[in-house]
C-alpha cells in the first residue's frame, strides 16, 4: 500500500517522517518497513523512521524505528523534526506542543526563527533508571572503562534512553568506527547504548561525535548533545549551558538548575515523496 511520507533533518540527523493520524500504517511489521525505508542503498535513507500517531493523554504520539529495525525510546532531533513536521502537517498550531514518546511526555514549542525548543526532562543518573548492570541507585561518573585496548573516563546519563559519554582531548582523533560497536555492546550496557567521544573548548562549547546504538556513525544526536552537557557538567569541565557542536550543526543546551534539559535546535523538510 502507498505510503505518504516527509524527509526530515535536524543537524543532518535525518528521518523518514509518517502521518499515521491521516493514513493507516501497519505497526506489525513496521520494524521490517523501518529497515527497507532506512536503507541508504536501497530505500530513501535515514537514521530513523518515525509515526506521528494519535494520542488520548497527549497531544500526539512519536514512535520512532532505528535502522536495523529496532524501536528507540526517543530521539532529541527526532522530536524536533516531529514538532515542525506536525504544524506543516496541520495536527499542530505553534506554540507548546505535548508528545507522549517512549522516554514520557515531552513538550515541544516550534519558535518563530525556524528553531524548536524542547523540554527533554530530567537528566536520569543512576544505573537503574539507565539500563546499566550493578547496583540500581548508584551513579557512573568519570568512571574508567576501556575499550579496543584504550582506556577512558565515561559518565553514564539517561535522557529518556542510554548514553555513555567519554571525555578525550582529541574528538576527532577517536577511530568511531572501531571503538563505537564495541561501547555499544558494552557488557555494562545490557541493552546497549548510544556512544559520544566529547572534547570540552570551553564553559560554554564542546565538540561531540556519536556512535548512535541501531544506527552506527550519525551527524548529529540531541539525547546524546543533551547527554553530553550534563557529562562535562559533572565533570567540571563545563557550565550548565552550553552550544554542543556536532559534525551536522550546532545545539543549545541547558541543564537547569531543577534538573531538567532544555535543547533548542533546527528542524528542516527536504522532500516529500510517496513509499510503494
Amino acid at each position: 500500500m502507498a505510503m505518504k511520507f516527509v524527509k526530515m533533518h535536524g543537524i543532518g540527523n535525518d528521518f523518514v517522517m509518517v502521518n499515521a493520524v491521516a493514513q493507516s500504517v501497519d505497526l506489525g511489521s513496521i520494524g521490517d518497513l523501518a529497515q527497507q525505508i532506512c536503507s541508504r542503498r536501497f530505500g530513501i535513507g535515514s537514521d530513523g523512521l518515525i509515526l506521528a500517531l494519535p494520542s488520548e493523554a497527549s497531544d500526539l504520539e512519536m514512535r520512532m524505528w532505528n535502522p536495523d529495525g529496532s524501536e528507540s525510546e526517543m530521539c532529541g532531533n527526532g522530536v524536533r523534526c516531529f514538532a515542525a513536521f506536525a504544524i506543516e502537517e496541520g495536527l499542530a498550531q505553534p506554540g507548546p506542543l505535548k508528545v507522549k514518546t517512549g522516554a514520557g511526555e515531552l513538550v515541544l514549542n516550534a519558535l518563530s526563527n525556524g528553531q524548536v525548543e524542547v523540554d527533554m526532562g530530567p537528566a536520569r543518573l543512576e544505573r537503574g533508571e539507565i539500563g546499566m548492570s550493578g547496583p540500581v541507585s548508584e551513579r557512573f561518573v568519570d568512571q574508567p572503562i576501556e575499550a579496543g585496548g584504550q582506556a577512558f573516563r565515561g559518565t553514564a546519563v539517561s535522557m529518556g534512553n542510554p548514553h555513555l559519554v567519554l571525555l578525550v582531548d582529541d574528538a576527532g582523533a577517536i577511530k568511531l568506527e572501531e571503538l563505537g560497536p564495541i561501547l555499544e555492546h558494552h557488557e555494562l550496557f545490557p541493552a546497549r547504548t548510544n556512544v559520544h567521544f566529547v572534547q570540552v573548548l570551553s564553559e560554554n562549547l564542546i565538540i561531540q561525535r556519536t556512535w548512535e546504538r541501531g544506527a552506527g556513525v550519525t551527524l548529529a544526536c540531541g539525547t546524546g548533545a543533551c547527554a553530553s552537557l550534563v557529562a562535562a557538567a559533572l565533570s567540571g569541565k563545563s557550565g550548565r549551558k552550553a552550544v554542543v557542536r556536532l559534525p551536522g550543526g550546532e545545539l543549545l543546551i541547558e541543564w537547569r538548575e531543577d534538573g531538567r534539559v532544555m535543547m533548542t535546535g533546527p528542524a528542516e523538510r527536504v522532500f516529500d515523496g510517496v513509499w510503494q
